[in-house]
């Protein structure tokens, strides 16, 4: 299927600019190598299951988990594609419906109502006037990330950094202002608050005393690593006037959602799901419970005496681990995933098929999209990062006939390649590029093993190098003389 390039098109035409028509679509149609020119031609996909490479089976688990709201457990090893497989279930759920707020509670203001309301209530309000951004005043507008405080430029709120100037934008999701009102003859307050790519003005005589703690208009994916108790759980900040109705700030505006609750009617992603260690039996009572109280953390806080209950956090859990971290995982845990769910282990190789290289240029296209800042790469070259999966696949996982499917490091290898065209001036990534990058992209234990001749060598004169600045008594247990010292052999370990 060797497509024939069109001799009238206008040569000073990019790749950037070429009609999608034109290329070829890796969901739609089969495809080999003879079928390109450069990666240009590939089409990237819009969904990120669809660019997952090598791993059909997970993505099948993946498509039900979104359709009939199962859990997931992926195992493998790093690089594989599990936290685009977790992005890839949040595109297939359809927009939230409920918005959590919280309410002032006048009779017991510790203990702040929760309160959820669907999208038709809130998109109902007659209360509220929606405008965009351009007819708030500039202030506003920055204050809410839609205008750049250096540049003036307007912008989506999500986006951190101005794309025009690339200064930092502030973020707030709600910001309280003055206004003149003429009736009165008297400054009154007005609240702005950001809903999606509009602003709400919040009328005085219909503001309420509540807080918005999950916004109808989100994003359905939220992803934790490494979690703190505050991060996945949520918390309560502290008030130095211990929420005073005149100094303080009252507790219901100092409630903080955790992750659990932002992924409501989403996808919670957990990388290295192990590591959460005592944080996962509050993670699976959350999900048996489908909702999870709020308090604050720190005792020594005033937050710590508030307490927001049946707060909800109905979400679908992707989590990912390491096959060695598989005994970290409480066993109650895994069995809510198996019982609500499925574990699905991640493959690490594919055949080596005319149809499997194909997909290998779907890869380095899709780098070279997401990097932004290499070329692309022409066939000759993919045929060259092919030769290195080859390897990859025979050293590390001992598979012949195979292409390796530890890809993040085999983007190393296409990002090193496209900086090295882009230093000689090249329009596209060549053959010569990715060999050298091949040579140069080596993991430091192998730089270790060329330059001293071995792992032990090479951290025996390290050691023996910051001795020079050590006191004696350190040179000497290093030199293996512990003698009234209060070092140890065994802190020799590691070491030496």
């Amino acid at each position: 299927m060797i497509r024939k390039k069109d001799s009238g098109k206008d040569e000073k035409s990019s790749e950037n600019e070429r009609d999608e028509k034109d290329l070829i679509d890796p969901v739609k149609e089969d495809f080999t190598l003879d079928d390109i020119e450069t990666t240009a031609d590939i089409k990237i996909p819009d969904n990120p299951l669809d660019m997952v490479i090598g791993q059909d089976h997970a993505v099948e688990y993946a498509k039900l988990a979104a359709k009939q709201r199962r859990h997931l457990l992926l195992v493998g090893p790093p690089g594989v594609g599990k936290s685009m497989i977790a992005q890839g279930i949040a595109e297939l759920l359809p927009k939230p419906r409920e918005q959590i707020e919280v309410y002032h509670n006048p009779a017991n203001p510790e203990r702040p109502i929760v309160k959820v309301r669907t999208r038709d209530e809130v998109e109902k309000e007659d209360s509220d006037t929606l405008l965009s951004p351009e007819d708030v005043p500039e202030p506003v507008a920055e204050q809410l990330g839609f205008r750049c405080p250096s540049c003036g430029e307007y912008s989506d709120p999500d986006c951190r950094y101005c794309p025009r100037c690339g200064s930092q934008k502030y973020s707030a999701r709600t910001y309280r202002a003055t206004q003149y009102d003429r009736a009165t003859s008297r400054q009154v307050a007005v609240i702005y608050e950001r809903v999606g790519d509009r602003i709400r003005v919040v009328k005085p005589d219909s503001e309420e005393e509540k807080k918005v703690l999950v916004p109808l208009d989100r994003k359905p994916f939220v992803q934790v690593t490494g979690a703190s108790e505050t991060e996945l759980l949520g918390d309560v900040k502290h008030c130095p006037w211990g929420g005073d109705e005149q100094l303080g700030e009252p507790p219901y505006k100092r409630v903080i959602p955790g992750a659990v609750h932002e992924a409501h009617e989403g996808v919670l992603f957990i990388d290295e799901l192990a590591q959460l260690g005592p944080l996962q039996q509050h993670l699976l009572t959350a999900m048996q419970e489908k909702e999870y109280p709020i308090t604050g953390k720190n005792p020594q806080s005033s937050g710590a005496a508030v307490r927001v209950e049946g707060v909800p956090c109905d979400f679908i859990l992707v989590g990912a681990c390491n096959i060695q971290d598989l005994p970290m995982i409480l066993s109650p845990l895994r069995s809510r995933i198996q019982g609500e769910g499925y574990e699905v282990l991640m493959k690490t190789t594919m055949p080596d098929t005319e149809e499997n290289r194909a997909k290998l240029a779907q890869f380095v296209a899709q780098e070279v999209e997401r990097d932004g800042r290499i070329p692309h790469a022409t066939r000759e070259a993919v045929e060259e990062i092919v030769k290195e999966a080859q390897r990859r696949a025979r050293v590390i996982d001992g598979e012949r006939d195979a292409l390796t499917l530890r890809l993040r490091d085999l983007s190393g290898v296409v990002r090193l390649a496209g900086d090295l065209a882009v230093m000689k001036g090249a329009k596209y990534i060549e053959p010569k590029h990715v060999r050298a990058a091949i040579k140069k992209a080596k993991p430091v234990e192998d730089q270790i093993i060329e330059e001293y001749g071995s792992l032990e060598e090479g951290l025996r004169r390290d050691v023996a190098t910051c001795s020079l600045s050590l006191p004696a008594a350190q040179q000497r247990v290093i030199q293996g003389d512990t003698t009234d010292s209060y070092y140890h052999q065994e802190d020799k370990r590691g070491y030496i």
